[in-house]
């Protein structure tokens, strides 16, 4: 039956690859495409995988066979419901690619490991407070390398009651490779720790799930991992940091996303999402599998995109509704989802989605609980508008050991590599000049941070005096109101990592903002307070 089944779909095969994303070839213009080794097996896999021939032929890797990433294929032509393994290990496409490989695993010493954000001197020196409630008050880290993705998500005092650790303790920080040659399970709840961790978290951290995971995490038998599963389980099975196949296709190599909210948010606003142009996203979607998986392919490169699969605002938790409070279980697809929107718009967006993480320890307000919100930020900005990605900045090219240029994956950090960063566009600028201007603003943006902070406390603090002098509840119900708008607006800048430079204009009207919301809950109590005359 099943080889009776792939011959049928053999003589099928070419005429629908005719039919299948033709423009997605990113063969030369005027060079002969690009063609496999004949006999080397690949046309009785196309025979079934189309959408493969289609992104393959005439490729820059149309001559790997299919087992250069594929083994135990006899076994799957024989049976083709045994999978054939695929080796989805960074190393693999390091063995081609070494400078980029290299480069990824680079540490680079400017980020520094365990670098809390709420103490005075980080980026929200009254997180506490502000986030009382929640688990990243235990533990909250600025944000290092790619490389570091899955070893700073493990050990966090947030991540399961801080029972991952470095098997070497402090010696270990700086080391980088396989997950669990780096870490242990101690199985122990450590004091003043969290047990907060979520299989989708993990799904932008890793792309070792990929094959397991059905679209948007529903749970199928076809699935190993889902949104319920046991986050242990799944920890215990990531071993790599997000890889190459996160952003390129392995069979084409062609420029990808294949981050499930993100697909599914753009499909569902193909003409007026974030990075649309023109009534157009450059993103043709491929269902494999009938739908259990779906990728994103480019024809031109966009690191906005590619980029926004981690760096953006997303929901992967359970919570609650605004509507009526009910629970909101990782049954349900908003634990799963992209907002694409930013800090003056994600308020709105999450009450018509009815839904909010949880409510703040002392005002009992519904919060939001914000991620890492750079795409979205990025998007409109005057950098933006100028045509610059994400890569033109933190992915300069350079030269390898071997002498060949290269685009550096180890993603720096401009403000501390200005010449490699800036000045290729701003050429009669200096070093000097440029990180004085990016610190200036950077430094005004901060400021705006600690004002709103400091106005969100005086907020948190009138409301507990109102409530113990008992203040009615319609008062209190209008001050919850305003620190759930002040919240929004302030928060977003603690979770977005370029301290407003991003795009500063925006920073300044929504952390202004936000002041003026925590001043006006501020007035609403201290009126209510006020001695009747």
């Amino acid at each position: 039956m099943w080889k009776k089944r792939l011959a049928v779909l053999a003589v099928a095969a070419g005429a629908a690859v005719a039919l299948s994303i033709p423009a997605l070839s990113t063969a030369a213009k005027g060079k002969p495409a690009a063609t496999g080794a004949k006999g080397d097996g690949r046309e009785t896999c196309y025979g079934c995988h189309e959408e493969v021939k289609a992104l393959k032929e005439g490729s820059k890797h149309a001559r790997l066979a299919c087992d250069s990433c594929h083994d135990k294929l006899k076994e799957h032509l024989a049976n083709y419901e045994t999978k054939p393994g695929t080796n989805l290990d960074p190393a693999k496409c390091g063995s081609c690619h070494k400078n980029e490989y290299s480069s990824f695993f680079t540490v680079n010493y400017d980020a520094q490991p365990r670098k809390e954000k709420g103490i005075p001197t980080g980026r929200s020196p009254m997180q506490d407070k502000l986030l009382a409630g929640h688990g990243f008050t235990f533990e909250h880290n600025e944000p290092r390398g790619h490389a570091f993705m899955v070893v700073d998500q493990f050990i966090v005092d947030r991540f399961q009651g801080g029972r991952f650790q470095y098997k070497k303790g402090a010696w270990g920080m700086d080391a980088t490779g396989k997950a669990w040659d780096i870490l242990t399970d101690t199985g122990k709840k450590l004091p003043e720790t969290a047990m907060a961790g979520n299989p989708t978290c993990i799904q932008c951290k890793t792309s070792d799930h990929i094959l397991k995971w059905k679209f948007m995490g529903d749970k199928d038998p076809k699935a190993t991992w889902d949104r319920s599963s046991d986050i242990v389980a799944v920890a215990k099975d990531t071993q790599n940091p997000v890889g190459c196949i996160h952003c390129h296709d392995p069979h084409g190599t062609q420029p990808r996303v294949v981050r499930d909210g993100l697909i599914q948010a753009i499909e569902k606003d193909p003409t007026a999402n974030i990075f649309a142009k023109n009534g157009k996203t450059d993103l043709k979607v491929i269902s494999f599998r009938d739908g259990f998986r779906k990728i994103g392919v480019m024809e031109k490169t966009d690191s906005r995109l590619m980029c926004a699969q981690c760096h953006v605002e997303y929901n992967c938790n359970a919570g609650s509704q605004w509507s009526d409070g009910q629970k909101v279980g990782y049954d349900d697809q908003r634990t799963n989802h992209f907002p694409l929107k930013n800090a003056k718009d994600l308020l709105a967006h999450y009450k018509k989605l009815d839904f909010y993480d949880f409510k703040h320890a002392i005002t009992g307000a519904r919060l939001v609980k914000l991620q890492h919100p750079e795409a979205e930020t990025y998007a409109g900005s005057v950098h933006d508008r100028a045509g610059v990605g994400c890569a033109d900045c933190h992915m300069p090219r350079m030269k390898g050991k071997d002498g060949k240029m290269f685009k550096s994956h180890g993603v720096i950090r401009p403000a501390h590599h200005v010449k490699e960063a800036c000045l290729g566009c701003h050429p009669k600028s200096t070093v000097e000049q440029k990180s004085y201007q990016i610190e200036g603003t950077r430094n005004y943006i901060r400021g705006k941070m600690r004002k709103a902070e400091y106005w969100l406390g005086q907020l948190i603090d009138t409301y507990a005096a109102a409530k113990r002098m008992g203040i009615g509840e319609d008062v209190l119900a209008k001050a919850r109101e305003k620190h759930e708008e002040a919240h929004v607006l302030w928060e977003y800048w603690t979770a977005e990592n370029s301290d407003g430079f991003h795009n500063p204009e925006l920073a300044r009207d929504s952390l202004t903002s936000s002041i003026a919301a925590s001043k006006a809950g501020v007035k609403l109590l201290n009126d209510a307070m006020e001695p009747k005359k």
